[in-house]
């Protein structure tokens, strides 16, 4: 550093001096000062070029907002600054990780109500698996509605019935094979 730049001390009095009485010219000495280098910062942390340029201007601009709440008797002004300018980018970070546009995501997207011709399919084909589930023998009937519509595993079934895993197996292909026959192509 020569002769004419600034030392710790004036940098902490530029700080007051815009706390006090807004000094535009004390600001211009500061952002002069510490843009560049909080740029310079930012990019060894991962920031591209114009990320950089703009987390150095809204750091100064923090700098320049938030000047009366700086001590200098608790930090120097280097340090206050690029605690600004950490906290910066750390919002940053978060900001790529969480970004509002997760909404654009299509996954994200609530599914469009379906058409009045689809849910009349639906309930046809409803109302005819019910049919058919009543031309089965009873204890076919049970394996299924606790298969399919308790979603209940082949193992828990045995237990809820107390019959051999093989049993609720096959109780469960004959049921499938005849569901299949009366039903077609639903």
């Amino acid at each position: 550093m020569n002769d004419d730049a600034p030392s710790a001390d004036d940098y902490s009095a530029l700080i007051v001096a815009i706390a006090r009485r807004r000094d535009r010219d004390a600001f211009g000495t500061l952002f002069r000062a510490f843009a560049p280098r909080v740029k310079a910062w930012m990019m060894r942390r991962g920031a591209n070029a114009t990320a950089a340029e703009e987390m150095a201007q809204e750091t100064m601009l923090l700098v320049w907002q938030k000047a009366a709440l700086y001590d200098p008797a608790r930090a120097g002004a280097s340090t206050w600054i690029f605690t600004i300018a950490r906290n910066q980018r750390i919002d940053a970070v978060r900001r790529e990780r969480h970004p509002s546009t997760l909404l654009d995501d299509p996954a994200q997207e609530p599914e469009p109500p379906p058409q009045a011709d689809r849910i009349m399919s639906l309930a046809e084909r409803q109302q005819r698996v019910r049919s058919a589930l009543h031309t089965l023998p009873a204890e076919q009937a049970e394996v299924i509605r606790k298969a399919f519509f308790e979603e209940k595993v082949h193992a828990d079934i045995e237990k809820e019935l107390g019959i051999p895993l093989g049993t609720v197996k096959s109780r469960l292909r004959l049921a499938m094979n005849r569901l299949r026959s009366v039903l077609g192509d639903v």
